[in-house]
């Protein structure tokens, strides 16, 4: 399968534990397991709309590992690159159920097996076997090896020729402090083709207020497409030839779980980049996933198929 693929991504895929019922994580008795990770949300929903994917990572000799193993592979993607190793255990995590609102969540994974991934073991032929590289932030959050193999990954893709997306995914307490985390992901950022920010993360990164401010610091460091994610109200894009302009969301019926809203809008933009749709109906893609996505429980089960986002987009 991987003699080519459409994309490439790497990073921490998570046993997920969620609540079966509200209240706080201390006084829940029942949990569902589930697929976790920002990386595996977007592999997922590509491969959802048929895209060839492959995922790159370090799993722990566990039940876990073998879970996440068998849930990728149930997706439909390229597993191939996927090591085993017994020095270290597959990262996890909890979260709770909420009526509305952003979910309590709580990590098991400093020290994993995937945060162990170094440089050494990248893989060129499978990468470049790939016409795109889908990054987030996070996993150079993960250790100084992983941030290395980000750099790495994105440098020589790039030296490919290939495009190289990146979502921030700001998470503060994966970084050993706020400085370090603006630092870097603007040094990776300058790496990337498209880049996929929040406003506030924007704001964070930048200490600038509007998109069009943000999007004109990003185009400074040579990235060649910023679409800024505005919650209910949409997105703002800027590409390189000139076009820009804020793309509308769509209405959502109720927000039941606002986890992996983000992933699903990275889907969205990246798959009809590649489909060469024009940059406005990327956007409108991405806020039509991103829709979906805060419109079901579970991080991925709001990733549609092909047929399910016409519908939705088309109704």
């Amino acid at each position: 399968m991987d003699k080519h693929l459409d994309v490439v991504t790497f990073g921490e895929p998570m046993a997920m534990f969620c609540a079966n019922e509200t209240g706080p994580l201390d006084e829940v008795t029942a949990f569902s397991k589930a697929l976790a990770g920002a990386e595996s949300n977007v592999a997922t929903g590509l491969s959802r709309l048929e895209h060839r994917v492959g995922y790159v990572t370090k799993l722990g000799e566990d039940s876990f590992g073998s879970f996440i193993m068998k849930a990728l592979n149930k997706e439909g993607i390229d597993t191939s690159r996927i090591t085993f190793t017994g020095q270290r255990r597959t990262g996890m995590l909890v979260k709770s159920k909420v009526e509305s609102g952003d979910p309590q969540v709580e990590y098991f994974r400093k020290g994993s097996a995937a945060s162990t991934l170094s440089p050494e073991e990248l893989d060129k032929a499978y990468f470049a076997s790939a016409g795109h590289l889908h990054v987030t932030g996070i996993s150079a959050a993960l250790s100084p090896e992983c941030q290395k193999f980000s750099e790495h990954a994105m440098a020589f893709m790039r030296a490919q020729g290939k495009t190289v997306s990146l979502d921030p995914n700001l998470r503060p307490s994966l970084w050993p402090d706020r400085q370090t985390m603006v630092d870097t992901i603007n040094s990776l950022a300058a790496r990337c083709d498209w880049f996929l920010p929040g406003l506030a993360e924007g704001k964070i990164l930048t200490g600038l207020d509007t998109p069009e401010e943000i999007a004109s610091y990003y185009f400074k460091l040579g990235v060649s497409l910023v679409v800024i994610k505005l919650g209910p109200e949409g997105a703002y894009y800027r590409s390189a030839d000139g076009s820009e302009g804020i793309v509308k969301g769509f209405k959502v019926e109720k927000v039941i779980d606002t986890v992996g809203a983000g992933d699903g809008f990275a889907t969205g933009v990246v798959s009809a980049l590649l489909e060469k749709l024009p940059t406005q109906e990327a956007v409108r893609r991405g806020n039509a996933i991103g829709a979906l996505a805060v419109m079901s429980r579970g991080d991925m089960d709001g990733l549609p198929t092909r047929e399910e986002l016409a519908r939705f987009m088309n109704r």
